[in-house]
């Protein structure tokens, strides 16, 4: 049986990962379209048998899924250049991007389209990714389980029932690297504060978070426990923990991914206004 034809608008890291993972899963390259204004930056897949072009219309007119990842703020215009070609293909419509609603891909696309906003993280690029799913009411079974194959490629799927929930994926897991990665570069300015060779301290740093993730991943015990398994009464690693606790780190992290959620919906207001 033929596999969908997959085409992807806009070829950046993100696009580009997705599609990777899809053809390294076996994945169809004939059955791929990719597109970017520099064409010759897609001469890598070209040679792989995916269809490029930096024809948009075109690779929709052939496409059964539809991944758009161009910048939240060229959504609009680039949605609304392709309504003749959705219109008439009616494929399934997947947006990457943060900041732009349902309702809003699907007007701009011209209307009676199924609309999935997705949000995977950076991790994707090494096949590592969370991703949140939000379908509309025109997505048949068939089409969310597409996008789960298309997304699950380069990590792990979760569906959202509401779309407010997309805004909490955006807070936890999409903006969430970043939190972790602030906490490796202080951990490694602390370890030279401390007086070791900067080398040594990011090499710690990183084995000991890839580890302690691997760990909380693979044992399936959470993470409060974990903790507390290697928190012996009165030791260093308490002492440690006091620490955080008194500067109330966990309020700390509340806010902060309260912070990230508000400013999701804020873009969201004001990138999908009429």
């Amino acid at each position: 049986m033929k596999q969908p034809t997959i085409a992807f608008i806009g070829t950046g890291n993100m696009a580009r990962a997705i599609l990777e993972g899809l053809l390294s899963d076996g994945y169809p390259a004939a059955c791929i379209w990719a597109t970017r204004r520099q064409l010759d930056l897609l001469s890598d897949l070209a040679e792989q048998g995916v269809n490029t072009t930096s024809d948009n219309a075109a690779a929709v007119a052939a496409a059964d899924v539809v991944v758009i990842s161009v910048k939240p703020q060229m959504m609009r215009e680039t949605l609304e250049a392709l309504q003749p070609a959705l219109q008439s293909r009616q494929p399934l419509l997947v947006s990457v991007a943060a900041g732009i609603d349902a309702a809003a891909l699907e007007r701009w696309g011209g209307g009676t389209l199924a609309v999935i906003r997705s949000m995977p993280n950076t991790p994707s690029l090494l096949k590592r990714g969370a991703c949140g799913l939000f379908a509309n009411a025109n997505v048949s079974s068939e089409q969310k389980n597409l996008a789960e194959q298309i997304m699950g490629a380069v990590g792990i799927t979760l569906w959202c029932e509401q779309e407010t929930g997309i805004d909490q994926v955006i807070a936890v897991s999409g903006s969430g690297p970043a939190y972790f990665f602030l906490m490796m570069e202080k951990m490694i300015e602390a370890g030279v504060a401390l007086g070791m060779a900067p080398d040594s301290a990011r090499e710690l740093t990183l084995q000991t978070a890839l580890g302690a993730a691997e760990m909380a991943k693979q044992t399936g015990v959470e993470p409060a426990e974990l903790r507390r398994r290697v928190t012996s009464p009165g030791g260093t690693t308490e002492q440690a923990i006091l620490s955080f606790e008194r500067d109330q780190l966990g309020s700390t992290v509340e806010k902060a991914m309260t912070a990230c959620r508000d400013r999701a919906v804020e873009m969201t207001a004001l990138l999908c206004k009429e």
